[in-house]
């Protein structure tokens, strides 16, 4: 059994308790930023003196590395970030919405049912996205993904296709709702979602699922480790199907 640190008694004077641990944190800013550097790197690339798309790419295989490393911290992260934790049955987030239309509040710890089930689409969209570019070809065979001598120039030109239709038209769609429905819940419920996931704490509620996460032992020096696991994972999987990099 994975050893953690006790949560219990670490509620500070202003009625806190702690919900997501750094790592989390961490995982999510970065991918948010990288998420709008791959934009930035694909619009922006002749003004930033990078026609061939190195950045691009190579932001391409830093979300790749993070998604992995997510996989990961969600089997031996924090209670909160544990995929056990958030991971409900589409009827719990059937019935969570009804309750929700009925004008209740119920509160939840970590991601709330309907909640989870956006995180989980944002993930997929974004790792999809992701493995998408490992095989696109933009205009010559130098601007292109790793994995791209692994298909048809037919389906080199339909995955191209993909990779610029699936973020305008999946991406783009579900970041502004991720954001609305952060920004209702701060607003209209007073649930501090964003504040949560800068501070890693939350007011002390009557939540339904835990009242405190149990954050892991040593949680930065653990969060390494798997991110070294994942970039292996990733790097190594790319060069044994016979990737080169750049």
């Amino acid at each position: 059994m994975q050893r953690m640190s006790d949560g219990r008694g670490s509620g500070n004077s202003q009625g806190k308790v702690r919900v997501w641990d750094a790592p989390t944190r961490l995982f999510h800013w970065l991918l948010a930023t990288l998420v709008l550097l791959a934009w930035v790197t694909w619009r922006y690339s002749e003004a930033l003196g990078d026609p061939t798309l190195k950045l691009h790419r190579w932001n391409g295989h830093a979300v790749l590395v993070l998604i992995v490393f997510r996989l990961l911290w969600g089997l031996v992260g924090s209670s909160t970030s544990r995929f056990s934790a958030w991971l409900w049955w589409p009827w719990t987030a059937i019935r969570y919405g009804m309750r929700l239309l009925r004008g209740e509040t119920p509160l939840y710890l970590s991601h709330n049912p309907l909640g989870s089930y956006m995180i989980l689409a944002l993930l997929g969209a974004v790792t999809a996205q992701a493995m998408l570019g490992l095989f696109t070809v933009e205009h010559n065979d130098i601007t292109a993904g790793p994995l791209y001598r692994l298909i048809s120039e037919e389906r080199q030109k339909v995955i191209t296709g993909w990779h610029t239709w699936w973020f305008y038209w999946v991406i783009l769609a579900l970041v502004p709702i991720h954001i609305l429905a952060n920004l209702w819940y701060g607003l209209a419920k007073k649930e501090p979602l964003i504040t949560a996931m800068i501070t890693g704490k939350k007011p002390a509620e009557a939540y339904e699922d835990a009242p405190e996460a149990v954050i892991v032992a040593r949680p930065l020096l653990r969060a390494l480790v798997c991110l070294l696991v994942a970039t292996a994972l990733v790097f190594g999987t790319i060069f044994a199907l016979g990737g080169k990099m750049l």
